[in-house]
């Protein structure tokens, strides 16, 4: 079992050469939010700004992108129709994921889930979304309930999925909450290995498995159960993916820098954190370096 340490950051960020380009350092398109859950994608892509990527843009039912838009100059939000995301999307989804795809090649993540709903109709386009395009995906949240339709559709493709305890039994139908730790990390591994895929499962120690190796973060606090920590969480582990990390790094990387900035931000605000802090606080724990 392998401990995640701050020396993981070291593998991750490297000097920058001073001839670079936009999108030499990633692309991430993020899919998620709904009718009222505005505020996920938007962490998403601000955390995986503060980690690095180069750019990000939000793809979102239309009251959900009006609202992200207004957040930040830097959130490039296109809206989608209607308040939920559903089959009429479809093409648009594909189409801005494989232009994406053409500028930044390699360097190009999706983030997919957060904030979506589960309404069947919307569980069917998020697996129509991922059977058509070929791109590194962080899978979280409501795009977890979506895949737990067909889990098949992750075997073998390298995707990171960061569930909690309760995610994680809707996917697997394992229920590991009240199990000792060894046997959570037995089973994580063990669902990895059955999916082929990364499994980042989260709790007060982060456990995450390629179903070979198995790591273990212990970062964070227990403010960090505010809403939208997880929301983080995904924006920079997709970050890290567009900016070329491979999946079982990132996925380390992303829970330790996650967690640090969580520390960090919780000796200033304490209950009071939100994410937002935990964002602002990310690069503090880069620039420790």
């Amino acid at each position: 079992m392998l401990k995640v340490t701050k020396g993981i950051l070291k593998k991750v960020y490297r000097a920058r050469p001073r001839d670079c380009h936009k999108y030499d350092f990633g692309l991430m398109v993020v899919i998620g939010g709904g009718k009222f859950y505005t505020g996920s994608p938007a962490l998403a892509a601000m955390a995986a700004f503060r980690a690095g990527v180069d750019m990000v843009q939000v793809l979102a039912p239309k009251r959900a992108a009006d609202i992200i838009a207004s957040f930040s100059p830097n959130l490039a939000a296109y809206p989608l129709k209607g308040d939920w995301l559903d089959k009429e999307d479809l093409p648009t989804l594909i189409s801005i994921i494989h232009s994406a795809s053409e500028v930044a090649k390699d360097k190009t993540a999706l983030v997919i889930g957060g904030g979506l709903g589960r309404s069947e109709e919307t569980k069917e386009t998020v697996l129509e979304c991922l059977r058509e395009v070929n791109v590194k995906t962080v899978i979280d949240a409501d795009g977890i309930h979506a895949v737990a339709k067909n889990p098949t559709l992750i075997r073998g493709r390298n995707f990171i999925i960061t569930p909690h305890s309760f995610e994680f039994y809707v996917l697997t139908g394992k229920k590991v909450g009240d199990l000792p730790f060894e046997k959570k990390v037995e089973i994580v591994r063990e669902e990895a290995k059955k999916l082929d895929c990364i499994i980042l499962l989260k709790g007060a120690k982060n456990i995450i498995s390629d179903g070979k190796e198995v790591a273990i973060d212990e970062t964070g606090t227990p403010f960090m159960t505010v809403g939208g920590t997880g929301d983080t969480l995904a924006g920079i582990c997709g970050g890290l993916l567009a900016q070329g990390v491979s999946p079982f790094l990132a996925a380390q990387a992303a829970a330790f820098l996650n967690g640090k900035a969580g520390e960090i931000a919780a000796k200033k605000y304490g209950p009071g954190l939100v994410a937002t802090d935990l964002i602002e606080a990310i690069p503090e724990v880069i620039r420790d370096l």
